[in-house]
């Protein structure tokens, strides 16, 4: 028995030692932030009861490669986008009138941030510029080697000369992932 708790003792350890935290902050501190250091943000729109919410959380966020990419090159925000938090966001304040406290883990009426950047389903990953204005949401559940086309597509400013979905599945086809899965 004393074998067993020392070996699954050494393997939380290196599972730990291994999983990788990304620098969650408020989207007020992420605005805030920016004003020093100028970097794009990246909004995880997610409910307590979505399943593929926690798969991103633990099986993307959680990879070295995108904690490390996303800590270097972004601002993170994690927004519950059913929740009550109130968010002050370009000169806007953001509550969500309809909540039920009952059905805090259940589904519930979506927050009035989720309607501002037009959140339909979760997850969603929302992508901002330097100045808080919206580049584009990203719905579903990413793997590392998914959501590192869409942080460097927005990092590199790759976008920018996108006109058409032609534009983006020339991009996406010839991108060469670097992160481990």
């Amino acid at each position: 028995m004393k074998k067993i708790l020392s070996v699954l003792a050494i393997l939380l350890f290196i599972v730990n030692v291994n999983a990788q935290e990304i620098n969650w902050v408020s989207l007020e501190d992420a605005m805030a932030l920016q004003k020093k250091e100028p970097r794009k943000i990246m909004i995880d729109a997610y409910t307590n009861w979505c399943g593929p919410c926690k798969m991103l959380d633990k099986n993307t966020f959680r990879n070295k490669d995108v904690a490390d990419y996303v800590n270097k090159h972004y601002y993170a925000v994690k927004f519950n986008a059913e929740g009550n938090e109130t968010i002050k966001f370009k000169g806007n304040t953001f509550t969500n009138p309809s909540y039920n406290p009952a059905n805090a883990n259940r589904r519930n009426s979506p927050h009035q941030l989720a309607a501002y950047f037009s959140v339909r389903s979760y997850p969603t990953i929302i992508y901002l510029d330097e100045k808080g204005e919206l580049l584009s949401p990203v719905i579903g559940y990413k793997t590392p080697q998914q959501i590192e086309v869409y942080l460097k597509l927005f990092n590199e400013n790759a976008h920018v000369n996108m006109k058409t979905q032609e534009d983006f599945s020339a991009y996406y086809s010839a991108f060469k992932p670097e992160f481990s899965n």
